[in-house]
């Protein structure tokens, strides 16, 4: 762990840490083959106000540091990347709120999260992924309300969200200056969710679509001004790669831990496989990886503590250590060799979790798009 903490934070290091290996690492295989909910672990995390780690302190959060927040999602998706994503899918929600929204929208999504609930970021559609500016859904001003009206897809926490960011068009002739975002909570009227997905990976987690027919909101739930939903949405997205690829260096570093303790004890030709010097450098370059991706992180989440430009670092940091999870995941599986392949065995899991790292918060070619727009600049 390269991470430093004050001995207060060390303490909920090591109480999550824990947790994680106890309530979840093991207890979530089932659910991996099942696809369900695991409600009883998600109201256990909530009991230990994980759900809150990123409410700032005069929301009534703890006001942990960056740094330590980070050490606590690599912790998390070490134990299960499902469960990690559905902690920061109900943060990335909270951060549009908190770079957008005023003081009562702050204090009044803040408190979800501190009673244990979830949130959504509802961004992509069908037609719309990476060029989010090809939103259809769409918001009609109707006197002290909005109404708005889509359909949103591969929302993490869709069907189990309290509330929900949803970015609309308000003016579809101002192209992505035409966007605004609002919040709207579970249970408003015409607001339902499709099926839950049966994915590849990140199965505890939950992914579905989210339709809107018709739902009023009051035009008090807009975020911001009419307009400033593309903007809002970009810079929560800027913000929460980094947090993303925390995510990923947690997979990256559990498949280095699964490779060392299996190959100690995996005896080929009267020794242990890790006595062969070409499977000691497949080791030492999964650790270069993966330090190098966290001290990535660490790089990006110490310019926003400092107040400085980031959306580059940021870009650098989900897409390298989204690629490293699934490098170190596939070394893993052929140091393991056909064990690797078995699902009797976890480093198969992590392949098929760490896939996701490399699409979702943005592909990986969305961020070298952004890491490129920054160096070259405008000509």
């Amino acid at each position: 762990m390269a991470y430093l903490f004050n001995e207060e934070d060390l303490d909920l290091y090591e109480t999550v840490k824990d947790f994680c290996e106890n309530e979840i690492k093991e207890q979530c295989k089932e659910y991996d083959v099942s696809g369900e909910w695991p409600t009883e672990i998600y109201e256990k995390a909530a009991e230990m106000g994980l759900n809150a780690l990123e409410v700032p302190e005069e929301y009534g959060g703890l006001g942990l540091e960056r740094l330590t927040v980070a050490a606590l999602m690599e912790e998390m998706a070490k134990a299960d990347a499902g469960f990690v994503t559905t902690i920061t899918a109900s943060n990335l929600a909270l951060k549009a709120v908190l770079i957008g929204g005023n003081e009562e929208q702050k204090q009044h999504c803040c408190d979800f999260l501190l009673d244990g609930k979830h949130a959504a970021f509802c961004l992509t559609e069908p037609m719309a992924g990476s060029d989010a500016g090809n939103s259809k859904t769409t918001a009609v001003r109707d006197g002290d309300e909005y109404v708005l009206n889509g359909r949103k897809c591969f929302i993490t926490n869709g069907a189990v969200a309290s509330f929900y960011v949803v970015t609309a068009m308000t003016d579809k002739t101002k192209g992505v200056k035409g966007m605004s975002a609002f919040i709207v909570e579970a249970g408003t009227p015409g607001l339902s969710t499709g099926n839950h997905e049966n994915k590849m990976g990140i199965r505890t987690s939950n992914t579905c679509d989210v339709v809107l027919e018709d739902v009023r909101v009051p035009a008090s739930a807009m975020i911001g001004e009419e307009g400033q939903g593309y903007s809002i949405a970009m810079k929560t997205l800027d913000m929460s790669r980094t947090w993303v690829g925390c995510g990923a260096v947690g997979i990256a570093q559990r498949a280095i831990d699964e490779a060392v303790a299996y190959g100690k004890e995996r005896i080929t030709f009267g020794k242990p496989i890790l006595k062969n010097q070409a499977l000691q450098f497949k080791i030492a370059d999964m650790e270069i990886r993966c330090e190098t991706a966290r001290q990535m992180i660490a790089h990006a989440l110490m310019l926003m503590d400092a107040g400085k430009p980031y959306s580059k670092e940021s870009a650098i940091a989900k897409c390298y250590a989204g690629d490293v999870a699934v490098q170190n995941a596939l070394e893993a599986i052929q140091i393991l060799g056909g064990y690797g392949y078995s699902r009797e065995y976890p480093v198969e899991k992590l392949l098929r979790d760490a896939k996701i790292f490399q699409i979702y918060e943005g592909t990986n070619e969305i961020q070298r798009v952004v890491i490129a727009k920054n160096v070259i600049g405008k000509f």
